[in-house]
């Protein structure tokens, strides 16, 4: 929980973890210092899960054509696309239960990759390489930015009702396109919004991990700003797939 102190007026390194990261901070700077970098640990090792479990999915071609050619692999697919909301719950409930948390969470982890390696496995490597490079260049961008700002006193936590608006309406349009779906320009048109709310949600996610997220929500924390990558990541593939068709 929060470590509630007098507020820290005190110069000092940031890189050694005993300068304020926002102005009038009532917390210790170590503490906080050391709940961000166990976040950033933890979505590190997702990631590279991530990218070691889809690598397996794409290079490996009978895994992939399993899933578009049989029922059994129609089945299991739509089963691996329930259980990352399956696995919410228990995440809920255990996720201050230490190993418990971290095995769920590396379930839920493999589960999205999965998802990931199956959606990259039939898309060329230049696409992937493209949406790649670009989510790495605007997550680092986004975060650096996000924690400069911070420093300065300025709060994002405004953005929340927007970006879960504007989600919304995008969570509805994707549902439409299901029935009715969309031209090539109007796919990019997609894509592109989806990658501006994202980026947007990235800069909320690291504005709560600096200044609102208590040091029990670690799990929470780092399965938002996962989240929010992967669906960067998603959007611009879709944006890059439609540019290259």
């Amino acid at each position: 929980m929060w470590q509630w102190q007098r507020p820290y007026r005190k110069s000092g390194d940031v890189e050694g973890g005993t300068a304020p990261l926002y102005p009038m901070m009532l917390e210790s700077p170590e503490l906080r210092w050391a709940f961000i970098r166990k976040i950033y640990s933890i979505l590190t090792i997702q990631l590279l899960l991530t990218i070691a479990v889809a690598a397996v999915v794409i290079t490996v071609r009978p895994i992939s054509l399993f899933f578009v050619s049989t029922t059994a692999g129609l089945v299991l697919y739509i089963v691996i696309i329930i259980l990352p909301f399956i696995l919410l719950c228990p995440l809920y409930f255990y996720h201050q239960r230490h190993p418990v948390n971290l095995l769920l969470l590396g379930l839920f982890t493999v589960s999205i990759s999965f998802l990931i390696g199956l959606t990259c496995a039939f898309t060329s490597g230049k696409v992937i390489l493209e949406a790649a490079i670009l989510t790495a260049v605007m997550v680092v961008s986004l975060t650096l930015y996000t924690f400069w700002a911070a420093r300065r006193g300025q709060d994002f936590g405004f953005l929340g009702p927007f970006l879960f608006g504007a989600l919304f309406i995008l969570i509805i349009f994707g549902m439409i396109q299901i029935f009715f779906p969309l031209g090539k320009i109007t796919t990019m048109i997609y894509g592109a919004l989806a990658a501006i709310i994202f980026c947007g949600y990235i800069v909320y996610d690291t504005d709560n991990l600096i200044k609102r997220y208590t040091y029990d929500e670690y799990i929470w924390a780092a399965i938002a700003l996962y989240l929010d990558i992967i669906n960067l990541f998603l959007a611009l593939l879709t944006v890059f797939r439609a540019s290259d068709s």
